[in-house]
């Protein structure tokens, strides 16, 4: 039977989640907010509104969502040409590809965003499809964009991997009934993503291509 390795990207594959962190703090920090870095790190992952409303409130001038959100992408495309991969990253995808995995990108990202972190990954190669922000109504932790990756891939939910650095990244996979890896790699606690719903814990790319034997990925012969 087939199986698919479904991916977050940020801070999973590509280490950029404290690039997102800079872009969101200033595009707050421009709009008049003093929002804590801390902060803006422990919610990097969710979508743009939900990231907004998690650090302003409810209460908040929602008509100004839009300009935040810009500002946000504007700021962190000037990265676009120097967004770096994690340690094996690509050398993860291509091992899963060569070993019968069908490897599935399911990220927030989209357009110009998206284009940039698949050149950093550079393994294109062993990528079957990308679920992205494009494809679904609804970002993590909602399971939807971890069921449209497996509905790209054709493959169900127990006969796949999710492997992502964040809660919500854990949550969606929970939710849309996978087994989770979570990586540290994104700065999140390992206590943290064990208790979203992480089956095992990796330092980052490298680690878990060292450990693949030993990992959940091996239950699935």
């Amino acid at each position: 039977m087939e199986r698919a390795a479904v991916f977050d990207v940020d801070g999973t594959l590509v280490d950029t989640n404290h690039l997102h962190v800079t872009a969101w703090w200033e595009a707050f920090r421009q709009a008049g907010h003093q929002v804590p870095m801390h902060a803006v790190h422990r919610a990097v992952g969710l979508p743009s509104g939900d990231l907004i409303e998690r650090l302003l409130g409810e209460d908040r001038d929602k008509e100004r969502d839009g300009d935040l959100s810009t500002a946000h992408k504007a700021l962190y495309g000037q990265f676009f040409d120097r967004l770096p991969a994690l340690r094996d990253a690509g050398n993860l995808l291509r091992r899963l590809h060569g070993d019968g995995w069908k490897v599935v990108l399911a990220t927030s990202a989209s357009g110009p965003e998206l284009s940039a972190l698949r050149r950093a990954l550079d393994a294109d190669d062993a990528i079957t499809a990308t679920a992205s922000a494009e494809d679904v109504e609804a970002g993590k932790p909602s399971p939807e964009p971890v069921q449209q990756a497996l509905e790209l891939a054709g493959v169900p939910a127990g006969r796949a991997v999710f492997v992502g650095d964040t809660v919500w990244d854990m949550k969606a996979g929970s939710r849309a009934g996978v087994r989770c890896v979570g990586v540290l790699c994104g700065g999140i606690p390992r206590a943290d993503l064990e208790g979203a719903g992480a089956d095992a814990v990796y330092d980052d790319p490298a680690h878990l291509l060292a450990s693949l034997a030993d990992s959940p990925l091996a239950a699935l012969t």
